[in-house]
């Protein structure tokens, strides 16, 4: 009986091991980044319970990006691309879209108003390289480094941040945990690639010429039914 249940064990154990996500492995890490891809889980607590979801990521640096937010059966619920400036929040199956400012719509993706650069500075960590893409300042922002010089936190009003693992030994996100007064919540990033070739028609705005335009109450009742 103590042989099976050993051969149970060792076999449940290598299970484990063998669904365990391989790690991810930035380094070394380029000399200049132009674009970053791959897929993170989201977690969100508030008033209205606690959400899950899972995303695809694709920002082109320093203007361009999209966020593909799929369901429990690996369907796209809604899109969110944005353009040089020009953000949308794309519901693909319906073939609608509702037009809005970058802070606005991630609003409605991450629960409180970040633009398109500062949600790269939070995966990737590189706030100053950000701020002279951009040639601004940093607004409000204040920020802790560890003694490698990586950012571990940082605030800007009532929204704050912490690096609770990075990728390796570079200042890229591996779980990133935020705190809001409306919800509290965590990014974990499951994979991360570099400056891989895409095709131009990925993050292009092409589709609305075939879609709808809505508001966003509309667009907010089709994300209801959808669940």
């Amino acid at each position: 009986m103590r042989k099976v249940q050993t051969v149970v064990i060792c076999y449940v154990l290598a299970v484990l091991v063998c669904c365990q996500p391989p790690p991810i492995s930035l380094s070394p890490l380029p000399s200049r980044i132009d674009r970053m891809e791959g897929h993170a889980s989201l977690v969100i607590s508030g008033d209205q319970g606690t959400a899950r979801s899972k995303f695809s990521f694709l920002f082109q640096l320093p203007d361009r990006g999209r966020i593909d937010v799929t369901g429990a059966l690996g369907s796209v619920l809604y899109r969110i691309v944005i353009h040089e400036g020009e953000a949308y929040f794309v519901v693909p199956s319906k073939k609608v879209y509702w037009q809005g400012q970058e802070e606005e719509i991630i609003d409605k993706f991450m629960g409180f108003r970040l633009n398109l650069a500062e949600m790269i500075n939070l995966l990737s960590g590189n706030w100053s390289e950000q701020k002279m893409l951009h040639n601004e300042d940093l607004g409000n922002w204040s920020f802790t480094k560890d003694h490698d010089g990586r950012i571990v936190s940082g605030q800007r009003e009532d929204l704050w941040f912490k690096i609770e693992e990075f990728i390796g030994d570079t200042p890229f996100a591996r779980r990133l945990l935020f705190k809001h007064p409306l919800s509290t919540g965590q990014v974990k990033v499951l994979s991360i690639n570099l400056n891989r070739p895409i095709k131009p028609s990925v993050l292009s705005t092409e589709f609305i010429e075939r879609y709808q335009p809505k508001t966003w109450a509309e667009i907010q009742e089709l994300l209801n039914h959808a669940h």
